[in-house]
């Protein structure tokens, strides 16, 4: 879609730009601009160098053998366990 720009569309967007805003006012849009492209470009990079790190503790983390788990001994309070009469030892 943008591939077909040439140069003369590039002159003619300047030309309209320049009517729309006037003389004054190009150097604070083209500040501003440029000010919201290095913000872009600071954020683009953040989120790449967050992805990057993600992928280097996931790689790690799937190095790593998974540890045995052991099994943990509970005591079960169930209805059923507290109505069984306890044995009681006979003397």
């Amino acid at each position: 879609m943008l591939g077909n720009l040439t140069g003369w569309h590039l002159i003619v967007v300047l030309v309209i730009v320049l009517l729309l805003f006037g003389a004054p006012k190009l150097p604070g849009l083209a500040r501003s601009l440029g000010q919201s492209m290095r913000i872009f470009r600071s954020e683009v990079k953040t989120m790449k160098d967050e992805n990057a790190t993600d992928v280097v503790v996931d790689d790690e983390e799937a190095d790593l053998e998974p540890e045995p788990t052991k099994p943990v001994a509970r005591k079960s309070t169930t209805a059923a366990t507290k109505s069984t009469p306890a044995s009681k030892p006979k003397p």
